[in-house]
């Protein structure tokens, strides 16, 4: 996670869900998803403007930038991006119920340092239950 992560964006975002790493995701994907806060996966997660503003800046300056983040995120949703899918092909239906994860957006469920940023697919714990 970049060094200078606001401390409204892990008060805020973070409060509901992990604070996604700026870099699973390009700009305009950003951009979208922080312009639509008052539907926000049936959710109003609503900012003020300086709130909204500083986060969203936030965003774009720590934004992926490589190739394989360039599709815009369907629904604004990381896991229904292409590169998202290709990492988890070998994961089956039943393993997101498990109540220890409970949903593909649930990172940190599998990755231990996922709330830093980090994926390492040397250290994936997928939860028995």
């Amino acid at each position: 996670m970049p060094s200078d992560m606001p401390k409204l964006y892990e008060t805020e975002c973070a409060s509901c869900h992990m604070a996604f790493p700026p870099g699973l995701l390009n700009e305009k994907s950003w951009l979208n998803l922080m312009s639509g806060l008052s539907k926000h996966f049936d959710t109003d997660a609503s900012l003020d403007e300086k709130d909204n503003t500083q986060i969203t800046n936030w965003l774009k300056k720590n934004s992926a930038t490589r190739k394989k983040y360039r599709e815009l995120a369907p629904d604004n949703r990381i896991t229904k991006t292409s590169w998202f899918i290709r990492k988890h092909d070998e994961v089956k239906i039943e393993v997101w119920k498990r109540s220890g994860v409970k949903s593909p957006s649930n990172c940190m469920a599998c990755h231990e340092d996922a709330s830093r940023g980090i994926f390492n697919e040397d250290k994936i714990r997928i939860p028995e239950k």
